[in-house]
C-alpha cells in the first residue's frame, strides 16, 4: 500500500515504477525479521545456571547457559541483563567476554538489606533456572569515539563490566590500552583479584592498579580513596583518553568532581550508574518543601495506593502488583517511562528523559518520586 506522503519525495515516480517491475516476493519477511530480532534482542530467556562460584564473602558469580547447549545473544563488553526474581528485577552486567557465546556471567555483590543481591545469593544454586533480559545498555567501547588508550575507575562489582571489557581484549587480540584503577573496601574483598593480576602481567597493554580503603597488616599497595592526585600518579596524564566510571552509586559524584580536579572534561567521561539515588532530597532542584517521608497517593490502572515521597515510584508500582517493563532501573533505558497524567513528580539528576518529555508528561518510574498526590498513565 503506498503511503499518502510518498508521492511529495522528489523521484517517487521511478522508485515506485521499479517495484512495480519486480516480481511478486512470496516469502514472509516480517516473519524472518521477527525471528531474527528475538534471537539477538529476546525480551526474556530462560538460563540455567551451570556453576555457582564464590568470588569473595560478598560477591558470587552464576554461569548461565541455554537449556539446549545454543549460545546466547551476543554483547558488547560493559552490556548488562536484567535479572527478574521476586516480583522485581535488578541489572547486573556480564563479566564474562563477548568471545564465549555459550554463556553468560553474572558477578552478584550482595548489598546490605538488598532485596534481590541477597536473594540470589542465598537461594540460587547450580541446576536452578534464572530469567533475564537480553543484553542492554550503552556502557561499551566505542572505537570510532573512545580512542584506543582509555582509562576505568571501578568501585566494588562496578569492576563486572571492565573484566569483560579486558577479556575481550585479550579473546580477540584487539590493539587497545587498557589502565583499571579499582577501589575496593579491603583487600580480602577484591573481585577478580588473581585472574586481573594474570591478565595485566601477560599483556603488556592491560595495566591494573587496586587501591585498598582499609587495607589488612600485609597490604603493600595504594590505600585510601582514588583521589585525584593519586588518578594523576596511578594514570599519568588523562588528556584525551576517554575516562569510564563504574561502581556504587556514591562513586558517580565523587569521581566526577575528581576528574574535574584535573581538568579532565565531561565529555570524555561515560559512567554507569547502579541504581536510583541514595538520598534524592540531596539534589539541588528536590522539591524544599517535600518532606520525603511524607506519604502521598499515587493511582495507576485504576488502583489507588498510599506511599512515601522519598520512594521511586518503580518500586512502588511493582510492590503493588503494577509493573512496567524494567531493565536499568538508574533512569538511562527508558523502559519503565509513564506519564504524569495528575500532580508533581522530582525527576532524578540521573533520568536521561527526551527533551519532549517535560512537556508531555513523561518520566522514568525508576528514578521519579511522587511529591505529591499523582495519577500515572501506565
Amino acid at each position: 500500500m503506498k503511503h499518502p506522503l510518498a508521492p511529495l519525495f522528489d523521484g517517487h515516480d521511478d522508485v515506485q515504477a521499479e517495484i512495480d517491475r519486480r516480481p511478486a516476493d512470496p516469502a514472509d519477511h516480517a516473519a524472518a525479521t521477527r525471528r531474527l530480532l528475538d534471537a539477538h534482542h529476546p525480551a526474556r530467556l530462560a538460563l540455567t545456571v551451570s556453576a555457582v562460584v564464590a568470588e569473595t564473602p560478598t560477591a558470587v558469580t552464576f554461569r548461565l547457559r541455554r537449556p539446549d547447549g545454543t549460545d546466547l545473544p551476543p554483547f558488547l563488553a560493559g552490556q548488562y541483563v536484567a535479572v527478574h526474581a521476586d516480583g522485581t528485577s535488578r541489572p547486573y552486567a556480564i563479566s564474562s567476554s563477548p568471545a564465549r557465546p555459550d554463556h553468560w556471567d553474572l558477578t552478584v555483590r550482595r548489598v546490605p538489606g538488598g532485596r534481590i543481591s541477597n536473594h540470589l545469593a542465598d537461594t540460587v544454586r547450580t541446576g536452578d533456572t534464572l530469567t533475564t533480559s537480553g543484553p542492554l545498555g550503552t556502557f561499551h567501547h566505542n572505537p570510532l569515539f573512545h580512542g584506543d588508550d582509555v582509562v576505568f575507575l571501578a568501585g566494588g562489582s562496578g569492576v563486572a563490566p571492565a573484566l569483560s571489557m579486558i577479556r575481550d581484549i585479550v579473546d580477540h587480540g584487539i590493539a587497545r590500552r587498557f589502565h583499571l584503577l579499582y577501589g575496593s573496601r579491603s583487600d580480602g574483598d577484591i573481585l577478580f583479584r588473581d585472574e586481573l593480576d594474570a591478565l595485566a602481567a601477560d599483556h603488556p597493554r592491560i595495566r591494573v592498579d587496586h587501591v585498598v580503603a582499609d587495607p589488612g597488616p600485609r597490604w603493600a599497595g595504594p590505600t585510601g580513596l582514588l583521589t585525584a592526585g593519586l588518578v594523576h600518579a596511578l594514570a599519568g596524564p588523562l588528556d584525551g583518553r576517554m575516562v569510564y566510571v563504574c561502581g556504587p552509586q556514591a562513586l558517580y559524584p565523587y569521581a566526577l568532581a575528581r576528574l574535574a580536579e584535573l581538568g579532565h572534561p565531561a565529555r570524555r567521561i561515560r559512567f554507569e550508574a547502579n541504581g536510583a539515588p541514595a538520598d534524592p532530597t540531596a539534589q539541588p532542584h528536590w522539591p524544599a518543601d517535600a518532606a520525603p517521608d511524607a506519604e502521598v497517593t499515587v493511582t495507576a490502572r485504576g488502583r489507588s495506593f498510599r506511599t512515601r515521597s522519598g520512594r521511586p515510584l518503580l518500586d512502588a508500582l511493582e510492590d503493588e502488583g503494577v509493573r512496567p517493563e524494567a531493565a536499568c532501573r538508574s533512569g538511562e533505558c527508558g523502559l519503565c517511562r509513564v506519564r504524569v497524567v495528575r500532580g508533581t513528580v522530582h525527576t532524578a539528576e540521573e533520568g536521561r528523559l527526551r527533551l519532549s518529555d517535560t512537556r508531555f508528561g513523561y518520566t522514568h518510574a525508576c528514578v521519579a518520586y511522587p511529591v505529591t498526590d499523582v495519577e500515572l498513565d501506565v
